[in-house]
């Protein structure tokens, strides 16, 4: 079979829309799983890799046209640091519609892949404004095409497994996803700092190239989901119970985009907080050790490879067998912990603010708490995706979850502009505390959100 077809089992609508599948259930992964997730973390490195280093490399090391160094000032930096967010995470709607009623998830998996190698390659070849603006675009087309439709790929691939199965695929996968980025945001500032830009950039694209070869030898193993004709697809969106579970799951992922709002800071402001924190460590036997403001990034996938096994296997079950467990909850108690660490963002500030010398531990407290939100708020809002989603178009309501990432960026990026203009940047405390209030106030819309999504599937 040629590379845009692959070899494997292929679901009809039919199967899908009636019920004629999930005849002899079994707990065991699929065998097109172990791919999926190898692609994830290559993918992932190359993100996150790529990510980590985008605000230093705007503020130290740009160049204009003539090859003179033009950095961007920290504001203009940061604002374009969101923006990019968003337009990474607005184009998921775009891939997801292609996926479901066009390409199907895997071709369109592949041919937006080798779209996101030419982003990378971009960034790699070109150090100036034009090479930055030309990489990113094309890396927002393939990143964001793709996302919604392989975690929606890989739901498709437990049709015939038991529910616990599928949650369990979940966390693999988002392991997966932080196995990628530990490895990245440790690896690409070291890059930057000792051979500059090229290869920074470039070994982010080298694995990116890898993901799409390793998806590509999985093709024979994955359950497809053929694409459904668009007058049928929009059929299915617009009944009425399924109608009003996308509008609630629509609902649901507004409320929580001030969650990311604060999230994605960790590769903005909070860089730029720690480049002036004290950042030295004596670590025995080694010595002293200065971490890059950049590497702190690492934090949330160590903090991630820890929290999510110990919440899915152990807290969850546990509180699960006394009653004491919701998705409703774990949205909630994630909004109010992620406002409390910016909180703690906030008095670090301030004490930066006052002239004393601050120590990056209080980032490493914020960055446990901020891990433990996004355990509660990310796996679940993902799960909930699939769960909820019509038949027919699981990667086009998983977008919404991608596109509640994009709206959380949008508000960073507006939020940053204005409050910059009233005199309140982002290395002052004021700023990071609206930011905290704003994710403790959306709290109430989730819970009201999560209640209606739980009526419609009672």
């Amino acid at each position: 079979m040629g590379i845009l077809n692959p070899a494997a089992r292929q679901y009809s609508r039919h199967e899908l829309t009636q019920g004629s599948i999930g005849l002899g259930m079994t707990t065991k992964h699929p065998k097109g799983i172990p791919f999926i997730i190898a692609n994830e973390v290559a993918e992932r490195f190359s993100y996150y890799g790529m990510k980590a280093i985008l605000v230093v490399f705007m503020t130290t090391m740009l160049l204009d046209s003539s090859g003179v160094a033009a950095p961007m000032p920290e504001e203009e930096a940061t604002f374009w640091y969101h923006v990019f967010g968003m337009g990474n995470y607005l184009v998921p709607a775009f891939g997801a519609v292609v996926a479901d009623v066009l390409w199907g998830k895997y071709r369109t998996i592949i041919l937006l892949s080798l779209v996101y190698c030419a982003g990378h390659a971009a960034l790699a070849i070109d150090d100036t404004r034009m090479g930055l603006a030309i990489g990113l675009v094309l890396i927002a087309i393939g990143s964001g095409g793709i996302k919604p439709c392989v975690s929606a790929h890989l739901g498709d691939q437990y049709r015939e497994r038991e529910p616990g199965a599928l949650s369990q695929g979940y966390a693999l996968f988002y392991l997966g996803i932080n196995v990628g980025a530990c490895l990245s945001t440790i690896a690409t500032p070291l890059l930057l700092e000792r051979y500059g830009p090229r290869a920074a950039f470039g070994v982010p694209g080298a694995f990116m190239a890898l993901a799409t070869v390793v998806f590509w030898i999985g093709r024979r193993r994955y359950v497809v989901v053929a694409p459904t004709p668009w007058r049928l697809y929009v059929a299915e969106l617009c009944k009425g119970q399924r109608r009003r579970g996308v509008w609630t799951l629509a609902l649901l992922y507004v409320s929580l985009s001030p969650f990311w709002a604060l999230f994605d800071q960790t590769g903005s402001s909070w860089i730029l907080q720690a480049e002036r924190m004290h950042r030295e460590f004596y670590i025995p036997l080694v010595g002293s050790v200065t971490i890059l403001p950049s590497q702190l990034q690492a934090l949330n996938p160590v903090l991630i490879l820890v929290l999510a096994p110990l919440c899915g296997w152990i807290a969850y079950p546990w509180l699960a067998a006394r009653g004491w467990l919701s998705d409703q909850g774990k949205l909630v108690v994630g909004m109010i912990i992620a406002a409390a660490s910016f909180g703690i963002v906030a008095f670090a500030q301030q004490r930066i603010a006052a002239g004393e010398v601050v120590s990056v531990g209080w980032q490493a407290a914020a960055y446990l708490i901020l891990t433990l939100a996004e355990v509660m708020v990310s796996i679940t809002a993902l799960e909930l995706a699939y769960v909820h989603a019509p038949a027919v178009s699981k990667s086009f309501v998983t977008s919404f979850y991608l596109l509640s990432v994009a709206l959380g960026n949008g508000v960073t990026a507006a939020l940053t502009k204005l409050l910059a203009s009233l005199a309140c940047p982002p290395d002052t405390p004021l700023y990071f505390a609206l930011f905290s209030a704003m994710a403790l106030v959306s709290a109430v819309p989730v819970a009201w959100s999560m209640k209606r999504l739980s009526a419609l599937k009672a």
